[in-house]
């Protein structure tokens, strides 16, 4: 079964990927001015959209649960080169650059996903794709609280462990709506 998981996984990443791709063509990487907080609080809009059509079950705008859970996918690959480049006030990266930096940090997901998967047994087949929301939610107050301390925590994870918690739990909603098949 693990297999068949790593191999849904790639699937939906380069799914993922591909949206990523033809945005960046269409905007260049416009990201990398965005602050990870502000990368925190997009996630956040995305997992608050995702709980409503959830709870209310109308969906006004159209856009799907799927293509938000992309879009925490995506953010939070953004959120990581982030962490790891700092922000700057001008695009500075290629399209082949950040295709690089998207494919690093995704491998970095899938390999962390291995890990825990492995030592969870699978476990996340079991849950509720709702379930996956609160836990995204979870990790985005989390996230938050660790910005706010300006990452001086006593016992926790920093803010990156949350971010590929999220792009996991979002995967996971993925392959559950019949992405990675």
């Amino acid at each position: 079964m693990a297999e068949n998981t790593n191999i849904q996984f790639e699937r939906v990443i380069a799914c993922c990927r591909e949206l990523f791709a033809k945005k960046l063509h269409d905007y260049g990487a416009s990201w990398r001015i965005m602050r990870p907080e502000s990368l925190t609080d997009q996630i956040f809009i995305k997992a608050k959209r995702i709980r409503t059509l959830e709870t209310v079950k109308e969906n006004l705008v159209g856009e799907s649960i799927a293509s938000e859970l992309i879009g925490i996918v995506n953010y939070g690959i953004i959120s990581l080169v982030q962490l790891k480049l700092g922000y700057v006030d001008e695009c500075d990266l290629t399209a082949e650059e950040a295709l690089a930096l998207y494919d690093e940090q995704a491998t970095e997901a899938l390999e962390l996903m291995k890990k825990k998967n492995h030592d969870y047994n699978e476990a996340w087949r079991g849950m509720r794709t709702s379930s996956y929301t609160d836990l995204i939610l979870t990790k985005i107050c989390r996230t938050k609280q660790i910005e706010d301390l300006d990452g001086a925590t006593q016992v926790s994870e920093g803010v990156d462990a949350n971010y590929m918690d999220m792009i996991n739990y979002a995967v996971f909603g993925l392959i559950k709506n019949g992405f990675g098949e």
